[in-house]
């Protein structure tokens, strides 16, 4: 008797430009090798991230530039491997946003890093990953 292996034709990868969103992203790529998968990279900016030292206007035009870079900088280190990924940015509540679009791009898996930016952003937020492992529509790698 066999047994099934999960084919995973389409992988996201949530980045957040910390050095775990880059694990994760070097997973995915050898994830996708293995299984000639397609590969989603998608940044979300938070917006209702609390802050005052900023006008929210702003506040949210940094982010999206940050975003921006990140998905740049990691869309150039995923085609150096061969590989041409989709780039998403996306504006919302990030778990939400990762969600939404697991299920809107039929994604068989999410590779996200187990910790983000800081200390301070996840208290304020929780964790992306652990709120994740318990909403996902679909398998989860969490890289430490």
């Amino acid at each position: 008797m066999t047994k099934n292996i999960t084919n995973f034709k389409k992988i996201l990868v949530p980045l957040d430009g910390s050095k775990y969103s880059e694990r994760a992203l070097s997973r995915a790529c050898e994830v996708q090798k293995a299984f000639d998968s397609k590969i989603i990279l998608l940044y979300v900016v938070e917006k209702s991230f609390p802050i005052n030292l900023l006008d929210r206007k702003e506040y949210l035009e940094m982010l999206q530039k940050f975003g921006e870079r990140t998905l740049k900088k990691a869309n150039e280190m995923v085609l150096k491997k061969g590989i041409t990924p989709k780039t998403l940015l996306k504006k919302g509540n990030i778990v939400t946003e990762i969600e939404k679009v697991a299920k809107n791009e039929k994604c068989d898996l999410i590779i996200v890093g187990n910790k983000g930016l800081g200390a301070v952003t996840r208290l304020l937020l929780g964790s992306v990953s652990n709120k994740l492992a318990q909403t996902s529509s679909c398998s989860l790698m969490i890289v430490k």
